[in-house]
């Protein structure tokens, strides 16, 4: 009997270890593609990264010069679509997470809304196609191609935001209610600095997504070229996705610098992002009382 019980101890150290390798070899097959990538597509992009490729207009038919207006349209057409998912996204799953009842029409909703964020972008682009560009006459703007990016990255947001502010302890609230605060002071000054952590993450995962889009854009918004930078949200842009696609396969004897220098731009941007983002999270994290 005393023999028996190390028996079962070393079984389950060698059970142990072993999951333990398991767990690691998943993590490096998962990650090592991702590392690669990256590096191969810095390693040849870096070199074209010179003020005139970042600053200058694109030329010779996008062959040399400059990728300057793609740049720039890749950060407005960002930033409009963040003004609009923002807050309609926080609304919503604040809405569904302290104030929705519980019954079979939100249960619905929210079957709907996990359905949308695995709805394909190329869906996305044709309604944004027809509703905003031929339906509100928006046309090729920055604005319909915003308004698209927004809709796509919406599920994504209303989800995170409802979870993170469910997984906000029931105390804080009860407390907050005991000491005759109002629903929407609970909301305002309890569950939504406390859950900032998870909100911020849902909107990190929406613009880095929309960041890289190219289907939606590509009927919406993007131009191959423009001689001239937009001057106004119903103005056409130039997007760094829809570039790098017409770099990559519709423009014959493309230097390959210019292809690994454009996708460098854009991982930089979407890393650039990621790092600001996480930043503001992890202070919000920090301060966050649970």
């Amino acid at each position: 009997m005393k023999s028996s019980v190390p028996a079962r101890r070393r079984r389950r150290q060698w059970t142990q270890r072993a999951g333990f390798a398991l767990l690691t070899l998943a993590a490096v097959v998962t990650t090592a593609p991702i590392v690669l990538i990256v590096a191969v597509i810095l390693r040849r992009g870096l070199a074209a990264l010179t003020p005139e490729f970042l600053l200058t207009f694109p030329t010779n038919g996008l062959r040399s010069g400059g990728i300057l207006p793609a740049i720039l349209g890749t950060i407005l057409l960002t930033f409009f679509m963040t003004l609009v998912v923002a807050p309609l996204g926080i609304a919503a799953g604040i809405y569904l997470a302290h104030y929705a009842p519980d019954n079979r029409l939100t249960r619905a909703i929210r079957v709907a809304i996990l359905n949308l964020a695995g709805i394909p972008s190329v869906v996305y682009g044709l309604f944004g196609l027809a509703f905003f560009v031929i339906f509100f006459q928006m046309g090729t703007s920055i604005l319909a191609g915003s308004l698209t990016l927004a809709i796509m990255t919406l599920p994504v947001v209303i989800t995170t935001t409802e979870e993170a502010l469910r997984s906000v302890p029931n105390s804080f609230h009860v407390v907050s209610v005991s000491l005759g605060g109002t629903d929407w002071q609970t909301v305002r000054r309890i569950l939504l600095p406390q859950g900032l952590p998870g909100i911020l993450t849902g909107v990190i995962l929406g613009v880095e997504r929309a960041a890289g889009e190219t289907a939606p854009i590509l009927f919406t918004a993007a131009a191959v070229y423009l001689p001239n930078l937009p001057t106004s949200p119903l103005d056409p842009t130039m997007a760094l996705p829809y570039h790098l696609y017409v770099v990559s396969t519709q423009v014959p004897s493309m230097p390959a610098e210019v292809q690994y220098g454009t996708a460098a731009v854009l991982l930089i941007l979407v890393l650039l992002m990621n790092v600001i983002a996480t930043i503001i999270r992890s202070r919000a994290r920090a301060r966050r009382h649970w």
